[in-house]
């Protein structure tokens, strides 16, 4: 409550400050006063697992907005019009879903011409908070279905089946990561270890969609002795992601290493390693962890670094791959049916409650998880056998746009 009456202080600050002093002690009391009284009454009404209430989450964007539409027009002396355009264009990008950046500025356009006409003189810090509290609230109308759910806050991880608990207690993850994690673990490390696949046995998926006896050979081969076969990437980027992509991965991905996808063929031509690298309880023994790392050939720069696991719920098999981040980690679990001709699909837009993906907090000391639903990510695995090869396809999509496919050609060693 202390941070939101903070909040509103410097939003009726700012609101108040082309008015002098007395406007500013004033806008400092009564924003202040109404932030305060806003979170007491979201806190009150706010469930367990359940973030705060979308009034309350657009009124504190309101005020996050003021100050910096302040600012702005402290700075470059821009008027109401610029300043709302301004404000309703970083709304967007911050919705990410591409309908909500196109929806931003056309907000922000809207609510400066308002002013414009109706209230030139208009403080820049009103017109930011407008324009952002309108953007928000047409959005909220627009795009009802929520692309990202508060399921769980510390529990512990047998209340969550379908996330992978497993994060990086570093801020880069790399082609080490599973050597890491055995130190943490105390289990045995084999890297790249022969004759193991992503899975231990297609049986473990059995379920009334999918009979793991009806899969080619080959397919099954592939799932369970993944380090006989190689992997040819070809990537397939849409336009209109291109550029989101290109910052995504120098600012985040590369740092991180952690999906770093290549960008063109060319740079897939660099060539991929696959390797399992494992964890287990004795040499020899049983596997408990799968981390499948793809990296480029050259530098060993990592790709991706996944943690494989099986589970079954309720009669049914599912597949999670936990990609762990520092503190934490990405799951995609995804359920398993047939290809027509023996292939494989796995997706993580199933019938079941179960699929889907999550980003998760681990905490450190309890182990207990924090996890976020991401609705809006999608994505599909096919593999099928093909003149006695492989071939995958698997199919990225964000808020029901697709952006990437990548094209696998799987060949034995």
């Amino acid at each position: 409550m202390h941070v939101a009456a903070l909040l509103g202080a410097i939003a009726g600050t700012s609101v108040g400050a082309g008015w002098g002093g007395w406007a500013i002690l004033v806008g400092a009391i009564a924003g202040g006063a109404v932030l305060a009284v806003a979170e007491a009454v979201a806190r009150s009404r706010q469930k367990p697992d359940e973030i705060p209430p979308l009034w309350s989450r657009i009124l504190a964007s309101g005020a996050v907005a003021a100050p910096l539409g302040w600012a702005l027009g402290a700075l470059t002396g821009a008027g109401p019009l610029v300043v709302a355009l301004a404000g309703g264009t970083v709304a967007g990008a911050l919705g990410i879903r591409p309908q909500k950046v196109a929806l931003g500025p056309a907000v922000g356009l809207a609510a400066g011409l308002v002013f414009w006409a109706a209230w030139p003189s208009a403080p820049a810090a009103v017109a930011a908070a407008a324009a952002v509290v309108a953007f928000r609230s047409l959005a909220a109308l627009l795009f009802r279905d929520a692309q990202v759910e508060l399921l769980a806050e510390a529990v512990p991880p047998e209340r969550l089946p379908f996330v992978v608990p497993l994060a990086a207690r570093t801020s880069y993850v790399g082609t080490g990561y599973v050597k890491e994690l055995a130190g943490v673990l105390g289990g045995h490390y084999q890297p790249d270890a022969a004759d193991v696949g992503i899975v231990a046995s297609l049986d473990e998926l059995a379920g009334p969609g999918f009979d793991p006896g009806g899969v080619d050979p080959l397919v099954r081969e592939f799932y369970e002795h993944t380090t006989r076969f190689a992997l040819d990437i070809v990537p397939h980027w849409r336009l209109w992601v291109r550029p989101g992509y290109l910052l995504y991965r120098g600012l985040v991905a590369r740092p991180l290493g952690q999906a770093s996808v290549p960008m063109n063929q060319r740079e897939a031509q660099r060539g991929v390693r696959s390797r399992i690298d494992t964890i287990s309880d004795a040499p020899g023994g049983v596997v408990s962890v799968r981390g499948w790392i793809r990296s480029f050939v050259d530098t060993d720069e990592p790709i991706y670094v996944g943690i494989y696991t099986t589970y079954r719920r309720d009669g049914h098999g599912y597949v999670s791959v936990g990609f762990p981040v520092p503190e934490g980690s990405f799951t995609a679990t995804l359920a398993p049916t047939a290809r027509p001709g023996g292939g494989l699909v796995l997706d993580s837009r199933g019938d079941q409650d179960q699929t889907g993906h999550y980003l998760t907090y681990v905490d450190s000391d309890s182990g207990e998880l924090t996890t976020l639903a991401v609705h809006g990510f999608a994505e599909r695995l096919d593999v099928w056998a093909e003149g006695g090869e492989l071939r995958a396809e698997h199919a990225f999509a964000l808020f029901g746009l697709p952006f990437l496919v990548l094209e696998y050609r799987i060949r034995r060693k």
